[in-house]
């Protein structure tokens, strides 16, 4: 628990679901390339990959197949979301520390949200799949609104749902979209360095990332 008499420094955290909370980064490498080499084209290796999520299934597959495959998206799309939407949780685990984190974070008052690109389905089945899923009070996916990270739309969503002030919301992510969501909507933010592209976020000048999932708690209670 928090210390008596003090205040929490947030009291809403929403966090980024790919590389934030789980890590889905082999499923997500598995069904890309299995669309690939459905359209009958090479694979690309992991690294390459990770750096392509965070704007969306659909972006996922445009950079994967690159422009001059730019006509074959929706065949790729289809092949992708078919593939992956039966193999979600095949070594997609939460993160070494997350369910503590987490448990500790609600053990204190705090609200705890997720924003993801990922569709909603997909995002809750991972998080109902992994026994994580109550534990937010609400999941806020790529197709739940009419717009997606980095419009701040989503925020916005959770912030009048908790009736936190922009001032005690905390956006919690590995990748640039993050940021520009954080920065968009006014909140702070705060990177983790275990995401799926950490080179990229670093490069995006982010005040602070924390190392460990239990650096979230500590971060909270000020």
């Amino acid at each position: 628990m928090s210390r008596p008499g003090l205040r929490p420094r947030y009291e809403h955290l929403v966090f980024d679901l790919d590389g934030t909370v789980v890590d889905s980064r082999a499923d997500l490498v598995a069904a890309v390339n299995h669309a690939l080499h459905e359209l009958g084209l090479s694979e690309l290796p992991p690294r390459t990959l990770y750096g392509y999520v965070g704007d969306g299934a659909r972006v996922l597959i445009e950079r994967a197949l690159g422009p001059a495959h730019a006509d074959r998206v929706p065949a790729g799309f289809a092949v992708f979301m078919e593939y992956y939407g039966a193999h979600l949780l095949d070594t997609t685990r939460a993160y070494p520390g997350m369910v503590e984190a987490l448990d500790a974070l609600r053990g204190r008052g705090i609200t705890l949200s997720v924003l993801t690109n990922k569709p909603v389905g997909m995002s809750r089945a991972i998080l109902e799949g992994l026994g994580l899923a109550d534990r937010f009070v609400e999941i806020v996916g790529g197709d739940s609104l009419p717009v997606r990270k980095p419009d701040p739309a989503g925020i916005e969503y959770l912030r009048r749902r908790s009736g936190t002030v922009l001032a005690r919301m905390l956006l919690v992510g590995d990748s640039p979209v993050d940021v520009l969501t954080a920065r968009a909507a006014g909140i702070a933010f705060t990177g983790v360095a275990w995401g799926l592209a950490p080179e990229a976020l670093r490069a995006a000048n982010v005040e602070r990332v924390v190392e460990h999932p239990a650096e979230l708690v500590t971060l909270v209670d000020g």
